[in-house]
């Protein structure tokens, strides 16, 4: 019979194995301040949702997420050529963890809370392009055990 240490190794071998986040590594909170200045920025909306996400905030519009917070950064999807000219003025890769950037998305200039309408206009446009998709299909909820 094979050990538990056995299967951990055989884990570790694995090229899919993915480790866990190193320890003490927290995910970044937002500030009330910030949960309130991004929820001003995202335009009331057929299908658009302000939603709670690992204690951050994100927005989605049909189901796709389309802006959010990290901590107290605010980040938008973008086509590549956008988020190029975001970075050119400041913004940056949006990586939740370190080394893995989220494509599609980009980090705004970290004054977005002080001059929040450039901000307001990346949301807008991350918005329009966002909602253009097909909708994501609802889930379906798992059949109660028992």
């Amino acid at each position: 019979m094979r050990s538990i240490f056995d299967l951990i190794l055989e884990e570790e071998e694995n090229p899919f194995f993915m480790p866990p986040m190193q320890r003490g590594t927290k995910m970044p909170k937002p500030t009330e301040e910030a949960k309130a200045a991004f929820s001003k920025l995202v335009p009331d909306g057929p299908a658009v949702a302000l939603k709670p996400m690992f204690g951050n905030l994100a927005a989605f519009v049909n189901g796709h997420m389309f802006a959010g917070l990290f901590g107290e950064d605010l980040f938008v999807r973008l086509p590549d050529a956008e988020i190029a000219a975001v970075k050119k003025q400041g913004g940056r890769d949006f990586e939740p963890m370190a080394g893995h950037a989220m494509k599609g998305y980009v980090v705004v200039p970290g004054a977005w809370r002080t001059k929040p309408a450039p901000a307001a206009v990346l949301i807008k446009r991350s918005l329009d392009l966002t909602r253009a998709m097909p909708a994501k299909a609802a889930k379906q909820k798992a059949a109660k055990k028992g």
